[in-house]
């Protein structure tokens, strides 16, 4: 039973899908809204997590959560069918925090979700008024403010990181110059182990690339390891910053 009675949209044209996820989630404590297109899910309120499948009826998934990812950051997990590879990195790519393929194991899929709002909510708890200190990384010319959430460039640029983003850079530079298997790097940032076929970390390493590389396309911090996984190359300064001194 989930403690937190967070809320999760289902978005899903077809109805035995929405009843069967609408009953899995419930039956672990969530609130679950199940509707079937964008217009009902835009006037669905107080949302932690929404589920959008690929392929809705005139509707292009995608385009919906781009949409959504384009006024909240709360985690968005894309539903397709099987075999749809070349959709699943796209959706990645475009807003989504993880994929499932129908048919799915239920088991597998509450887990996912409890994943995804777990990290979420952790998320949450770091935008909260500073009442302590805080850990402070300084790596090339970024500083990462980690209760903040905020990634900082020398010359003032700040991007916005999802929490998928953010969760791998901070993977990165707790264990800076070693090389991380993408097993591993998928248990950081989503909760769980994946098989080495899953391409979620490759594409969250390509979104990362294009908002800390200098050159996403010559990657100088986030150095692919073939056949393996990633390397963050670049010296890590760690410090505590006081609250009183916290701008």
């Amino acid at each position: 039973m989930s403690s937190v009675a967070s809320h999760i949209v289902i978005v899903d044209d077809e109805q035995d899908v929405r009843a069967v996820l609408t009953d899995a989630l419930r039956q672990i404590g969530y609130t679950v809204t199940a509707v079937s297109n964008s217009e009902e899910m835009q006037a669905t309120t107080a949302v932690d997590l929404a589920v959008i499948d690929l392929r809705l009826h005139n509707e292009d998934g995608l385009q919906v959560a781009r949409q959504l990812r384009a006024r909240s950051d709360i985690p968005i997990m894309m539903l397709t069918g099987k075999g749809d590879e070349t959709d699943r990195i796209i959706g990645l790519e475009v807003a989504a925090d993880d994929y499932m393929m129908k048919p799915f194991n239920l088991r597998e899929f509450t887990a996912r979700v409890n994943a995804l709002l777990r990290r979420s909510q952790n998320t949450a708890l770091q935008r909260l008024p500073l009442e302590s200190d805080e850990t402070v990384y300084q790596f090339d010319d970024w500083t990462l403010f980690l209760s903040r959430r905020q990634l900082q460039h020398a010359d003032g640029h700040e991007p916005d990181l999802t929490y998928g983003e953010f969760s791998l850079l901070e993977a990165f530079i707790s264990s800076p110059q070693r090389v991380l298997t993408r097993e591993h790097l998928m248990a950081r940032t989503h909760g769980y182990d994946s098989d080495s076929m899953d391409r979620t970390i490759d594409v969250l390493v390509v979104r990362l690339r294009r908002k800390i590389e200098a050159n996403p396309r010559i990657p100088r911090l986030i150095k692919t390891e073939r056949g393996i996984g990633y390397c963050f190359d670049s010296p890590v300064t760690k410090r505590i910053q006081r609250a009183n001194n916290a701008s």
